[in-house]
């Protein structure tokens, strides 16, 4: 299980029992720090070498299983759009799938060395939810639970607009919506066990 974002105090000590359940099943969890990358092509270039580092040196799975909270949704998903067939599956809490949503076109630009108006111009080659032909194409289950209470990550332009693509485009798609919740630090979202079923579905 790759879990982003993985930066200084994530993943936090509430995310240690969804953690122990992997653990408990032989599954292997890890990260890298891409920084605050947005999903940019730099950082998908630091997952590049990290998953040929866990495959080449350490002999985990070539089909990882990908987990992401909120930001990591932006990492994880481009990364994954570029390399479907290493992806076993997809599991996301309240995770961003839109750069226009959140951060903001004008906060997340520096991160891909874009002016505003550049990336907004090359938005699609870069915002998951503009990019999941080949996801579905590779036929890459996906999980997300996700909050009708959201502001910051709000689930109509994120989960609920990533959903609503990936049916059309043919893929499989379960989408939890949590009633009254949002972008919050609430246990149901690190003990879900639906969520953690899912990914040991596909972990083997």
């Amino acid at each position: 299980v790759w879990y982003a974002p993985t930066l200084q105090g994530l993943p936090g000590k509430e995310e240690k029992w969804m953690f122990q359940q992997f653990l408990d099943a032989n599954i292997a969890v890890a990260g890298i720090d891409v920084g605050e990358s947005y999903g940019s092509p730099a950082g998908r270039a630091v997952f590049t070498a990290f998953y040929e580092h866990l495959v080449q040196k350490q002999g985990l799975s070539r089909t990882p299983c990908l987990l992401a909270r909120s930001r990591g949704g932006l990492m994880l998903y481009n990364w994954a759009v570029e390399h479907p067939s290493s992806v076993a599956c997809i599991a996301g809490i309240y995770p961003v799938c839109n750069l226009s949503s959140f951060p903001g076109v004008g906060n997340a630009c520096g991160a891909f060395e874009m002016t505003a108006e550049q990336l907004t111009t090359k938005l699609s080659e870069h915002n998951p939810i503009d990019r999941l032909k080949p996801l579905a194409g590779a036929q890459v289950p996906i999980y997300h639970i996700h909050g009708d209470s959201d502001t910051v990550v709000p689930i109509e332009k994120n989960s609920g607009e990533l959903a609503r693509r990936y049916r059309q485009l043919g893929g499989d798609i379960t989408l939890n919506v949590v009633e009254g919740q949002g972008h919050n630090m609430w246990s149901g979202w690190f003990e879900c066990q639906e969520l953690v079923d899912f990914i040991k579905s596909h972990a083997h």
